[in-house]
């Protein structure tokens, strides 16, 4: 029976998604709040500016709507499905106040870096006091169903996956579609393994975000009629770290978010070797430019690294 109501709560999570996009894209034209290009991102998406964003609202409500409502039916502890929540809301909450930064105040950079990870920490401590009193997390978990034990320096691998994965995600979201399709495969990954442990409170939550990015979807596939914003990139990190928290599989997250890991490591090679060697490895960073500055078409960017994520999810679920 519970699996009934992780279907139901992907199926009305995808509706409200759906449903709220036009109202969410009318108001922000109506507006003028659209997305401002970045002068070193590609000239060709300068055709973008003025397309709404903020989009993510829509998977806020949806997942938090229909996460906590099918919660209340399942076997499980809601309370983890109460903190997964709460971890999405806090870092969805620091992406909005950067977009309205940004959109509404016309500031283009938002939020200084200092002021980000500082509420990117704070949540991800909330989160780990509140985990930490509803189950034993001091391990971590490694392939093959071995683990190594670290105590109570566990908070601060808490603090890393959180604020890494968030950054991982906003970073993964600059193609329309991108994040959207490689976040829906990697929630659906998640989901199955929790299904698998019989942990219900987590697969509602994960299967919630599903839906919420399937509606997404149908409005950001290229040509996006709405970008997701750092309301939406920020908050999919950091659910998705959390439910690998929670369910014990924190390695997993490695190979299932491998797209997330390697759009993160581009940035930092790039940098790195600018300013150590004054040369750039990539044509520009994050990765999906480089593909893109190389002659690649965002559709094709979209469909390889969603099969990348596709794999690497499989392989994750079958070393399980």
């Amino acid at each position: 029976m519970d699996s009934v109501y992780l279907v139901m709560a992907l199926v009305l999570s995808g509706l409200i998604a759906a449903s709220l996009m036009p109202t969410v894209i009318s108001y922000f034209k109506k507006k003028q709040l659209g997305q401002t290009t970045r002068e070193e991102g590609p000239s060709w998406h300068e055709s973008k500016s003025g397309t709404p964003t903020m989009g993510g609202l829509s998977i806020l409500i949806s997942v938090v709507l229909s996460s906590l409502i099918f919660s209340v039916f399942i076997d499980g502890e809601f309370w983890l499905t109460a903190l997964l929540v709460f971890i999405f809301i806090v870092f969805a909450l620091i992406g909005f106040v950067d977009d309205y930064i940004k959109v509404v105040m016309k500031r283009n950079l938002g939020l200084t870096s200092l002021q980000k990870l500082l509420a990117q920490i704070a949540g991800a401590v909330l989160f780990y006091f509140g985990v930490s009193s509803l189950i034993p997390i001091q391990t971590i978990s490694l392939p093959f169903n071995l683990s190594v034990s670290i105590g109570w320096v566990y908070i601060f691998f808490v603090l890393f996956w959180l604020v890494g994965f968030s950054n991982a995600t906003n970073l993964t979201d600059g193609i329309d579609g991108l994040l959207a399709t490689t976040g829906m495969i990697a929630y659906g990954a998640y989901t199955i393994i929790a299904v698998w442990q019989e942990q219900w409170e987590v697969a509602v939550f994960t299967a919630a975000v599903v839906g919420a990015l399937i509606g997404f979807f149908i409005f950001n596939k290229k040509p996006a009629k709405v970008f997701m914003g750092d309301v939406g990139s920020l908050a999919l990190g950091a659910g998705l770290a959390g439910a690998s928290i929670i369910l014990d599989q924190e390695w997993t997250l490695l190979i299932i978010g491998l797209v997330f890991v390697i759009e993160t490591a581009s940035v930092m090679l790039q940098v790195g070797s600018f300013k150590l060697r004054g040369k750039r490895i990539f044509k520009m960073s994050p990765i999906h430019h480089h593909f893109e500055m190389s002659g690649w078409g965002e559709w094709k960017i979209v469909i390889i690294f969603s099969i990348i994520t596709l794999i690497t999810s499989i392989l994750a679920l079958i070393s399980i």
